[in-house]
């Protein structure tokens, strides 16, 4: 996928606002980040995908409500040996044959392994536009390093708390989300628009002011591409963002090692609160949860929340293939 669509960080609309605030500037500028991707993704990667979260939500999101709803982290559970398949491939071809492995070993859903396969084709033919001399070994390494964490999520299922903070150590995270997405940006083509407002907006930081970024939304990697941008000249904004996250990125087994990585509030949209609908109090629940917890970071000062407020990403018209910021919604949990 190829966007040049600019990401306005502010505007939009909202006729009933749940709740409200104001950012002061001295300009009447409107930060903003113009994003080129090299593309490769298609129809049918985005259908295997959603296939593959479809097919898992109901039970990550079961399992999600059963470690919540008990207060306190599974203990004596037996522990799993995680397999070094893919650590230890060293080519296309023993990475890709150890995918059939962890199947017939039964350490591997299918679907999970077809989502997997998918991924890697994608990304390969991603990388390879981008006319690195060092794609191969990019890609391997990058998808080596994929591979093995989605196993072990596979394994050892991550449960997210209402507030999660970026997970560091002793596998760094942060930094593959990073690795990871930096060559599929083309940065000759992509740049941050009104760089003096992050400039600004670290001083209101530094000052003990929270600043709360209201965005359009166009990949599930936004909060990733946000830091990408800004790591060089605002690293403190790239680090500490906190991502107001859906239930997506904190379920499919796919997503979920790249969310680990990041600072988020994890929320369950209005829009899936009744995709099952035993789940809906659980789920009305956790967002009170997680709305206390971003009481509890705001009171503290010096936070810095960004917030997709049209509920989800941006679609292409039908018609013109255009892509184009979809109306922001009311911001209710």
């Amino acid at each position: 996928m190829s966007s040049t669509l600019p990401l306005p960080f502010f505007g939009g609309t909202c006729t009933k606002a749940a709740f409200s605030f104001s950012l002061k500037s001295s300009s009447p500028l409107v930060p903003f980040q113009r994003l080129h991707l090299f593309g490769s993704t298609s129809r049918t990667t985005t259908r295997i995908r959603s296939s593959l979260f479809h097919s898992l939500k109901a039970k990550a999101t079961a399992e999600l409500v059963q470690d919540k709803e008990s207060g306190v982290v599974a203990t004596g559970k037996p522990v799993v040996e995680h397999s070094r398949t893919f650590v230890e491939a060293r080519s296309e071809q023993e990475l890709l044959s150890g995918l059939r492995k962890e199947v017939d070993a039964g350490r591997l859903p299918p679907n999970v392994a077809a989502g997997m396969e998918e991924v890697y084709q994608n990304y390969r033919n991603a990388v390879f536009q981008s006319g690195d001399a060092a794609a191969v070994g990019v890609v391997l390494s990058n998808m080596t390093v994929a591979f093995d964490h989605w196993l072990l999520d596979v394994e050892d299922p991550f449960v997210f708390e209402p507030y999660h903070k970026a997970l560091r150590e002793p596998f760094d995270y942060y930094m593959f989300g990073q690795n990871y997405i930096r060559p599929l940006i083309d940065f000759r083509n992509s740049y941050v628009g009104n760089l003096s407002l992050f400039y600004e907006i670290e001083e209101k930081l530094k000052q003990g002011h929270n600043v709360v970024l209201i965005s359009n939304h166009q990949t599930e990697a936004d909060p990733i591409i946000i830091s990408l941008l800004l790591e060089k000249t605002n690293p403190h904004i790239a680090e500490n963002m906190i991502f107001v996250a859906g239930d997506r990125v904190i379920t499919d087994p796919l997503c979920k090692p790249f969310s680990m990585g990041r600072n988020l509030l994890c929320v369950y949209s209005k829009k899936h609160m009744y995709d099952i609908p035993e789940l809906a109090e659980m789920k009305r629940k956790a967002n009170t949860r997680s709305l206390k917890e971003m009481a509890l970071l705001l009171r503290g000062g010096s936070k810095i929340v960004w917030i997709a407020a049209s509920g989800g990403r941006d679609r292409p018209d039908p018609f013109t293939e255009e892509w184009y910021p979809v109306s922001f919604f009311c911001l209710s949990l």
